[in-house]
């Protein structure tokens, strides 16, 4: 995916001698772009995109998105409160989460949104916050995604209140006199689009049911292509017949519909590269390792979900021939995998590479959403790794330190008589 390297030889070497290796990387161009993408979203009556700030935390980012007028899906009271310390309004804030902050009425009377995620969240916001407005995350009944890991719709997912049970919604909404503004649906990361387009059309029928519902928040799970064998989503394809149910639905309904959706993925995946060197070479006579001073520290989504990434080496005197290799990690950990097979995290592939030394510079591409905020973070005790940021201007700025070893064991306390 030539389209999607933004690392080239000469940035990554400046990064790498300023900052060291592993580092994570970030292009302001690209996520700007994939912003734009977003924001022309087809909607019949207006438009609010929310970044899963799970995807990638880091305030710069979160500052970007914000400049360019996205809002913010928070999954935890933790994200409202590090977008709130980032400068984003809390009225600009959604919470979906699967637990309930103990402090959710203060942050909801600062103007933060909420979407009840079960039954039980839905009577603990009525309780404290009795007329307040509210979501309801409904699960659809159906769900999708690019593993299993990755799906949070249907009878096997926790995620959200069981549209069977939407008549126990009303009855607590009806006890606590809550106004229900919004139905959220979101059936799982990488979801097939037809799938995604077909569960719409589930939701607007679960809105039909709340007559003081004014927004439908359709999630995330946008594909996105990080190699060549890969297809991704097109935000014109998939929102066009949304658009078209959104206009029958106000006909017959006479409710003009805002549409929010909240992607992460796709915003952030092809606009992240980690940068690793190479630390070591060995051979079994069968297979031949590369192995990097990156892992499941930095990128776990291979040993995870068999996820797959663009590999680059950039070798520090002429490229000779290609060579194939296994790539690995630095974790004493077998599943410490880079170059898995597609879906399979215990399955070795090899990839084609120049042949390499060590000391080469090697690019993981794709990076930029979930390996960040989701690693083995100080597994073997290795620290987390900086953030850098390139900007439009091709200077690069740096948006987190290393973490030192100090950082690490800073929270433990020695046990008495030892």
């Amino acid at each position: 995916m030539e389209n999607h390297r933004f690392l080239l030889p000469d940035s990554a070497r400046q990064i790498a001698a300023a900052h060291g290796t592993p580092c994570y990387v970030y292009d302001q161009a690209t996520l700007e772009g994939q912003a734009d993408a977003m924001l022309g979203f087809p909607n019949a009556f207006g438009l609010t995109v929310r970044f899963a700030m799970k995807a990638c935390p880091n305030a710069s980012v979160l500052k970007i998105f914000a400049n360019k007028g996205l809002h913010f899906d928070a999954s935890s009271g933790w994200e409202v409160r590090r977008a709130i310390q980032a400068g984003v309004p809390a009225d600009r804030i959604s919470l979906s989460s699967q637990e309930l902050p103990e402090d959710f009425a203060p942050l909801l009377k600062k103007g933060v949104h909420v979407n009840a995620c079960s039954l039980l969240q839905l009577e603990r916001i009525g309780k404290a916050l009795p007329g307040h407005e509210v979501g309801l995350r409904f699960n659809p009944g159906r769900g999708s995604g690019g593993t299993g890991k990755t799906n949070v719709g249907g009878p096997d997912s926790s995620f959200g209140i069981w549209h069977e049970w939407a008549d126990l919604a009303q009855a607590i909404i009806q006890q606590y006199d809550l106004k229900v503004v919004r139905i959220h649906t979101h059936i799982g990361s990488g979801s097939d689009p037809v799938i995604w387009q077909e569960v719409s059309a589930a939701s607007l029928a679960l809105v039909s049911r709340f007559p003081s519902v004014r927004t439908l928040n359709l999630g995330g799970g946008y594909k996105v292509a990080r190699v060549a064998s890969e297809k991704g989503t097109d935000p014109q394809v998939v929102g066009a017949p949304v658009k078209v149910a959104f206009e029958k639905f106000a006909q017959t309904d006479g409710r003009k519909l805002h549409l929010e959706i909240e992607p992460g993925t796709f915003l952030v995946a092809n606009a992240g590269a980690v940068l690793s060197r190479v630390q070591d070479i060995v051979s079994t006579g069968v297979r031949d390792f590369l192995k990097l001073d990156s892992g499941m520290t930095e990128i776990l989504r291979p040993s995870l979900y068999g996820s797959q990434h663009p590999v680059h080496l950039y070798p520090a005197g002429a490229i000779g021939t290609a060579k194939h290799y296994v790539i690995v990690g630095h974790c004493c950990e077998s599943g410490d995998l880079i170059s898995c097979a597609p879906g399979e995290p215990e399955t070795l592939a090899t990839r084609a590479l120049p042949e390499a030394t060590a000391g080469d510079l090697c690019v993981i591409g794709g990076a930029g959403a979930y390996c960040a905020g989701m690693s083995t973070k100080n597994y073997n005790s290795f620290p987390e790794a900086p953030e850098v940021l390139l900007r439009r201007d091709g200077k690069f700025a740096l948006i987190r330190r290393r973490q030192s070893l100090e950082q690490i064991i800073q929270n433990e306390l020695p046990a008495e008589g030892l």
